[in-house]
């Protein structure tokens, strides 16, 4: 691994108040599909001293950041670090996303009450008084009958809640700009093997949080709903990889309401911790695959590694991404990777007690 970088990496820049800043010596920027916004950390040291005063960046400030030509982060720069010491001159840039506005700030809706909607429409109208917009990759299904919004929740929180709902995966593009997804919609062009494009990783599989049984049941928090139903048993599941014998009990979280939601949670969390009980993290070699693509969240990596015993003929899914530069690392791309699994949105009940049954059934 080179300080330098590799050539075939590109060049990270930043673009902001016109200006194309480059020869950034320390680098870090952070992507992913359980980040958001992803952001940036850059700086230089002692080179730029002499032209110093040429480099205006301003927190606040519109930016762009791009790897070679390969757009990486639309957004805004939060805050910018200045520091001199006997014979050195450094300058620090922070950034994130521009969806950054739907994360912090309040959402704004005249009534309060959204009717008749899609998923991306409701998204599309909570993220536009900030600047932002929202991309459907799949479909993200029919019109929800009826949510009722509250007062303080920002865009990004009413938004991942209903697309937990429609089973979608919410998350930052590369625009600035959010999308509605599912786990691993594309693959990358090459995968990471051990001993060609990366030398460093780590593999961790656990059982601990794993269940060999999974039931649900049915208990309600209104009283006349007990009678003669209480504490049915609704739905089951296992875990066939999980040897002894070990049960997880879940409750429909909102008795007859929750009835319908319950087989779909039951199973996912089995899915979601089986996912969970395999993570791998690999620096690799280079910030792009073998066929020059960026590496990037929510693609789909095959990984080869006898020493850290991974599963073969096992495609991986992308969670984060971390592009890194420094003179202890040098050039490397941290990815962590999981089973598709665990990223399965868990089912939920989008509707307040008290909603017929049939508004919310599952979608």
């Amino acid at each position: 691994m080179s300080d330098k970088g590799n050539p075939d990496d590109g060049e990270l820049t930043l673009t902001v108040g016109g200006q194309s800043l480059t020869g950034w010596t320390d680098i870090e920027v952070v992507r992913g599909i359980e980040i958001c916004p992803s952001y940036f950390i850059i700086g230089m040291t002692e080179k730029f001293k002499e032209d110093s005063a040429k480099i205006v960046v301003k927190p606040g400030d519109d930016c762009t950041v791009t790897i070679g030509g390969d757009l990486v982060l639309t957004g805004y720069v939060d805050r910018v670090k200045i520091r001199i010491s006997r014979g050195t001159h450094s300058l620090i840039v922070i950034g994130r996303s521009k969806s950054q506005d739907a994360i912090d700030c309040s959402a704004e809706w005249d009534t309060g009450q959204i009717k008749g909607s899609s998923a991306l429409e409701i998204a599309k109208k909570l993220v536009k008084p900030y600047g932002i917009t929202v991309e459907g990759e799949v479909d993200t299904g029919p019109p929800i009958p009826q949510f009722n919004l509250t007062i303080g929740d920002t865009p990004f929180a009413i938004i991942e809640r209903i697309a937990r709902y429609r089973a979608l995966l919410v998350y930052d593009k590369e625009n600035g700009n959010l999308v509605l997804a599912q786990a691993g919609k594309d693959k990358m062009g090459s995968g990471l093997t051990e001993g060609e494009n990366f030398q460093v990783g780590e593999s961790e599989y656990s059982i601990d949080q794993r269940f060999s049984d999974y039931e649900g049941f049915m208990t309600a928090v209104d009283v006349l709903r007990d009678l003669g139903d209480a504490g049915n048993l609704k739905a089951k599941t296992t875990d066939p990889n999980v040897k002894r014998h070990r049960l997880k009990t879940i409750i429909a979280e909102d008795g007859a309401l929750g009835l319908q939601q319950l087989k779909p949670r039951v199973d996912w969390e089995a899915a979601r911790r089986f996912g969970r009980s395999y993570v791998i993290d690999i620096t690799a070699d280079s910030w792009r695959d073998k066929k020059g693509k960026l590496w990037s969240p929510n693609a789909l990596v095959p990984i080869t590694s006898t020493t850290l015993k991974i599963p073969e003929g096992t495609n991986w899914l992308i969670s984060q991404v971390t592009f890194r530069r420094n003179n202890q690392d040098g050039t490397v791309a941290i990815v962590r990777a999981m089973p598709k699994e665990a990223f399965l949105p868990e089912p939920i009940i989008l509707l307040p007690v008290g909603v017929p049954a049939e508004l919310a059934a599952t979608p």
